[in-house]
Formats: structure tokens, C-alpha cells, sequence
């Protein structure tokens, strides 16, 4: 039995939000740094690469947390009843009731977004981000720009439309969500970091083009800002290269409490 099998057959913890949400979680406790997962946009918390950080992190010993966001996985709520500000409080949630200490945060595409937000909000709780083919403000810069008058017509008609999706069924955008992602965009105003962020993107990612990045680690100010580009790696970037990477530079933001 491989692992995200046996990872799906343990019964998640749940935390119930300020709000009522109840968010399934899966908890490592261990030393030092902690690591938590921040997955993308109609994911869950047993992707192949939230598996893969679980288990590198239980044999350093290393606390790890992975969660589904409300409307997500085995959490409460319709995924279509949600936005970009309620997965992002979900997130502030699991961090400030279930963590102690500096965070290393591992965002993964919509992830990516929330991580920036978590470090508007709560920099002193944060050690480092990493960004997993990040994608900030796609709401607006990749969903909202791509539609064309009449799908911005018929989203304001009936508050929602229904775009492709590469890996199931087609995404349900709503009004909702585009209204509330202006209201957490990140690229517009500046975007202050005094920890690490390092970004990681292949060439071969369709969903979300080389250009952001570039332009996120144009847009951040801060002293340790880093992308590396990977030929050929697609948006998923869980290879068994790009997750060395990936926790090679865990590594690194961690060996900063040493």
C-alpha cells in the first residue's frame, strides 16, 4: 500500500473556526521549525507533495501540518460558497490555535496567495515562505482577465460561470469569489518581507505563466527573495527533483534558528 493511501485512511483531526468552519487537519509533532501546508484552489491535503513533506518531516522529526480549507477535502462547507478570504482566515486559524513558534510556510499555487497574506497579517509568526508555483491574485490576473464579455456578463447575471479544469471537473468561479479576491489582492499595494520567500516555477507550467513569478519577486522588498525555474516541470511540481528542491530550501529557512 503506497503512502497517500495510508495517509487517506487516517482519520483526520478537526478544528472548529471563530467562524464555525470545520477544518480537517492531520498534525506532526516534532522539533524546531514548524511546516505548514498551504495547498492550492479546489485541492486537498492528501496531494502528492503534502505526503511527501509529512513523511520527510517525521523522520528530521520535524512538526508538520497539513489541512484541507473549508469547502475543501474532508472539511465543512461547499467549495462554492467560498473565497480567497475565508480559505486565508482558515488558514490563520490552524496556524494561531495549532502552532508555536516561527512557521516555515509551503504554499502551493492558491497556497502561494494565502502564504503572502499570512505574512501581512502575522509576520512575526512566520519563518520563512516557500511558493510552489505560486499564484497570486489569479482571481483577478489570471481568471478575471482571461473571460471575455460574455462570461463577465453571465457572471454578474447569475453569479456564477464555469471554467476548464485540466485535472476534473470544471472550476465554478463566482461573483463571490472575484469580489472578495480585490479585496486580498497582494501584487497592487507593496509587499514588504523581512524573512525568506523562496518561489520555485517550471517552464512547463500552463496554469500559472513564468511572467508571475518574475513579477512577484519584482514586487516583494525584502533581503532573501529567490526564484528558481525548473525546465520542463509542470504546475504540479511534485517530482522527485522539484521536492529535493523543495526541501533543500526548507533546510535552509530552518538552519536560520541555529
Amino acid at each position: 500500500m503506497n503512502n497517500i493511501n495510508e495517509a487517506e485512511m487516517i482519520k483526520p483531526n478537526i478544528l472548529i473556526t471563530g467562524q464555525g468552519r470545520k477544518i480537517a487537519y492531520h498534525q506532526t509533532q516534532g522539533e524546531g521549525a514548524g511546516i505548514v501546508f498551504l495547498g492550492g484552489f479546489s485541492s486537498d491535503m492528501d496531494g502528492s507533495k503534502a505526503i511527501h513533506l509529512e513523511n520527510w518531516a517525521k523522520e528530521r522529526g520535524q512538526p508538520f501540518i497539513r489541512f484541507d480549507y473549508s469547502g475543501h477535502g474532508q472539511s465543512s462547507e461547499d467549495f462554492i460558497k467560498g473565497s480567497i478570504g475565508d480559505w486565508a482566515e482558515d488558514a490563520f486559524e490552524i496556524i494561531s490555535h495549532l502552532t508555536s513558534g516561527p512557521q516555515i510556510l509551503v504554499g502551493s499555487s492558491m497556497g502561494g496567495w494565502i502564504s503572502l497574506l499570512m505574512a501581512k497579517r502575522i509576520p512575526n509568526q512566520i519563518l520563512g515562505i516557500i511558493g510552489i508555483a505560486a499564484a497570486p491574485d489569479f482571481t483577478e490576473d489570471i481568471i478575471w482577465n482571461k473571460m471575455d464579455d460574455m462570461m463577465r456578463a453571465t457572471l454578474t447575471r447569475s453569479g456564477v460561470v464555469y471554467i476548464q479544469n485540466d485535472y476534473g471537473q470544471p472550476y465554478p468561479i463566482t461573483k463571490k469569489l472575484i469580489d472578495d479576491g480585490r479585496n486580498n489582492l497582494v501584487m497592487r499595494d507593496p509587499l514588504n518581507i523581512p524573512f525568506p520567500i523562496h518561489l520555485f516555477h517550471g517552464t512547463a507550467d500552463n496554469d500559472v505563466k513564468l511572467g508571475i513569478p518574475l513579477q512577484l519577486i519584482d514586487h516583494i522588498t525584502g533581503n532573501d527573495v529567490e526564484l528558481t525555474i525548473v525546465k520542463d516541470a509542470d504546475h504540479r511540481f511534485s517530482t522527485d527533483k522539484c521536492m529535493e528542491l523543495i526541501c533543500s530550501s526548507i533546510n535552509l529557512i530552518t538552519d536560520r534558528l541555529i
